[in-house]
């Protein structure tokens, strides 16, 4: 009787190993906004952030707006950034792996190159940038009087080298300095030159930004339709706009139907704004017809842990079906990065945590979106 039990064991066991070879296979995210950051890149850890915020803070001006918003209401989710810089970098791996997520990610191109040596396969190098910060400062830290902006030729040889695939996150919003400001045309021909993809902020900042060091920081430009001359200009750019210039709906959708080569990205409205408020965003996005031009993002920044509640939100979403989440996680970044096949199937054997993965090689890749043969 135990020899024809086990025999059974075995046979349901062997019908069910598709099942669970499946089971084991995580499909690839692709998160479009990802940085390399230390601890204390916005101020002494630990930091703390919603994820979502429930119930955004109140100012009645009798103390300053950091001590209010330090008073901020509490939430169902808080996360906290970590103390050290080793901490963060291997926080953020740690979720990226259990996910199978690949990052662009922006910072200072010494601080990128330490993460993607942590993690090879999983980050395309990013480079943030910002007209009147150094390059790869993304928030006002110090007065911005002393450093030297990178010229179009120092960039040129920067893409040329590998030092970045994706000219993003362009931060100048926080500046007050708009998309076509005549001091980015060169970037944005350098751009359009090269087939650099460019991920630019287009959104909100913290809370009341405008008080917080940002002094030029203009809720106007917000606007998505900021681009419009900029696409006029270089139709040839690839382009997404960070943040999806929430909450400036109608604005964004006028520039989606008007210039279809754009994109966006999700980040912060997915896992910091209300649920409510992210979902009638992105429905908004999607009944206007253009799921297939959004991309998932966290902004992860510093805190590690705000990568789930994003990807949560997309998973969630009771407007999206199953196709759509999947184009929002993975195939339309693939598209817009526009990755060959063999980087696409690399990808996808990297959810594979079985102990056959990929007969027990790893296979190195650089996650670099395509280049054109003349470059």
């Amino acid at each position: 009787m135990l020899k024809i039990f086990m025999n059974c064991l075995i046979f349901v066991l062997f019908l069910l190993a598709p099942a669970l070879l499946q089971a084991q296979k995580r499909l690839p995210i692709i998160d479009m906004h990802m940085h390399a950051r230390t601890a204390n890149h916005y101020g002494p850890p630990p930091l703390a952030m919603c994820a979502p915020v429930e119930k955004m803070p109140l100012w009645n001006q009798t103390e300053s707006w950091e001590e209010a918003l330090a008073k901020s209401p509490p939430c169902k989710n808080m996360v906290w950034s970590p103390k050290t810089d080793e901490e963060v970098l291997q926080q953020t791996i740690a979720v990226m792996k259990k996910h199978n997520i690949i990052g662009m990610l922006g910072g200072k191109p010494e601080l990128v190159k330490k993460w993607m040596d942590a993690a090879p396969r999983r980050f395309i190098p990013g480079l943030d940038f910002r007209l009147d910060r150094a390059t790869g400062t993304a928030t006002a830290v110090g007065d911005g009087s002393k450093f030297k902006l990178m010229s179009p030729d120092e960039m040129r040889v920067l893409y040329k080298s590998g030092g970045f695939a994706v000219l993003g996150e362009v931060l100048n919003q926080y500046a007050g300095i708009a998309p076509d400001d005549e001091r980015m045309e060169p970037y944005w021909a350098l751009a359009e030159e090269l087939d650099i993809p460019v991920g630019i902020h287009i959104g909100g900042g913290g809370p009341g930004e405008v008080y917080l060091g940002n002094s030029k920081f203009r809720a106007r430009m917000q606007s998505a339709l900021t681009m419009e001359e900029v696409l006029v200009r270089h139709p040839k750019l690839r382009v997404y706009i960070m943040h999806a210039g929430y909450p400036m709906l109608d604005d964004l959708l006028a520039l989606l139907f008007n210039y279809p080569q754009a994109y966006v990205e999700v980040s912060v409205i997915a896992n910091v704004e209300p649920r409510a408020a992210f979902y009638r965003y992105l429905k908004g996005i999607v009944d206007g017809g253009y799921s297939e031009r959004v991309m998932f993002g966290s902004d992860q920044m510093v805190w590690a842990g705000l990568i789930e509640p994003a990807i949560e939100s997309i998973e969630k979403a009771p407007f999206l079906n199953r196709q759509q989440k999947r184009d929002i996680f993975y195939n339309n970044a693939a598209r817009f990065l526009r990755l060959n096949p063999e980087q696409i199937a690399q990808h996808h054997r990297m959810g594979i945590t079985s102990s056959k993965r990929v007969s027990g090689k790893t296979q190195k890749s650089h996650n670099k979106p395509n280049r054109d043969r003349k470059q």
